[in-house]
């Protein structure tokens, strides 16, 4: 338990607003602290802003009392386009619409200027940001530092720190995703009609950024050998930018992977993921989505670095140090991404089998 010289927050708030924005990983990340925001005041109105993308993953969450979202691609859009007065008539309205909720407390979560906006703009009297940089701290009236990167072993570790620091009861600080009955039937239909009805394993391959990919003919292979093993197909999960890399997986694959890149909401991807036999994943928000909804999951990391305290006894990271790594945004290796080439196909299998809940 972090000791703090003087109490953050010295009396009980009202009306809560947390700031955690994007993207699909950190929220979930972040998720914990409604749960322990609720037992530490139970009659708080406790209320979470985030980007349209990323919305849906807190839209039943049964700790929050509202889910505001916030329109910062319109925003961005505006800004390039140079429509400044609809951008001030934008910003004055989302100011309104903040401060008329009268909020006591804003915690931004996500430590930067276009998150601590917001909470500016919300005239919350205590503003507290969590290692505030791009000069955000000056639209808040404090900041916390960020627990030291050597100590960010376990998954979220940054937000089980803020807990700490805020006085928050964080006994059991684990990452949800509350999926909808409609999500699930939806998942339960596109499952069927892919020929995975009787069960699947998933495959979460996509990011955003190349060097934390695994090669994709490792993927086929893998799905032949899943399939061969089990009997049972993978089904390839991903955004609307993912479709021609998931259908060139499931070509090479031969049949024994079914992609569903482009094709599923998040939340209809959460009921996929239930409904699956293990998940294998890239450090992508789908594949953390794994280990919230309690699912057997296996974190290929590369160019990130990787948590080793999944925080789940059937969660593992498979991550070989190299001297280069992490490089995060700026591979040296000339595209060849040397990190994820040394997770083998066989290393893949063998860990996956080992974990509980999926030996065959």
């Amino acid at each position: 338990m972090i000791q703090q010289a003087e109490p953050v927050l010295t009396a009980a708030p009202k009306r809560v607003l947390l700031v955690r924005l994007s993207a699909i990983g950190d929220v979930i990340f972040a998720s914990p602290l409604a749960a322990a925001f609720r037992r530490a005041y139970p009659q708080a109105h406790l209320a979470w802003l985030a980007a349209p993308a990323c919305a849906p993953l807190l839209r039943h969450h049964p700790d929050l009392d509202e889910v505001i979202v916030w329109p910062g691609p319109a925003l961005r859009t505006l800004w390039r386009e140079r429509r400044l007065p609809a951008l001030a008539a934008e910003l004055r309205r989302l100011r309104r619409d903040l401060r008329a909720r009268r909020f006591d407390l804003a915690v931004d979560l996500q430590g930067l200027l276009k998150s601590a906006l917001p909470a500016r703009l919300s005239a919350a009297p205590t503003r507290i940001g969590l290692g505030s940089r791009e000069g955000s701290r000056f639209l808040l009236t404090r900041v916390l530092p960020r627990e030291p990167a050597a100590q960010r072993t376990r998954i979220g570790s940054e937000y089980l720190h803020l807990a700490h620091m805020l006085g928050l009861p964080a006994d059991a600080f684990e990452m949800v995703v509350h999926v909808g009955a409609e999500d699930a039937v939806a998942a339960a239909d596109l499952l069927a009609a892919a020929g995975a009805a009787a069960g699947c394993f998933v495959f979460c391959p996509f990011t955003t950024r190349p060097q934390k990919h695994w090669l994709a003919a490792r993927w086929a292979a893998l799905a032949l050998r899943l399939q061969a093993a089990t009997g049972w197909p993978a089904v390839l999960l991903g955004g609307a930018d993912d479709v021609e890399a998931g259908a060139e997986i499931a070509a090479a694959s031969g049949g024994a992977a079914v992609n569903l890149a482009g094709r599923t909401s998040l939340l209809e991807a959460a009921a996929v993921i239930d409904r699956s036999r293990a998940v294998v994943a890239v450090d992508t928000g789908l594949g953390h989505m794994g280990i919230a909804r309690r699912r057997p999951t296996l974190l290929l990391f590369g160019a990130t670095l990787p948590y080793t305290d999944t925080a789940r006894p059937d969660a593992r990271v498979l991550y070989h140090p190299r001297a280069c790594a992490p490089c995060r945004r700026r591979p040296t290796c000339d595209g060849r991404f040397d990190c994820m080439r040394d997770i083998s196909v066989d290393e893949v299998m063998a860990a996956l089998r080992a974990l509980p809940g999926v030996g065959w």
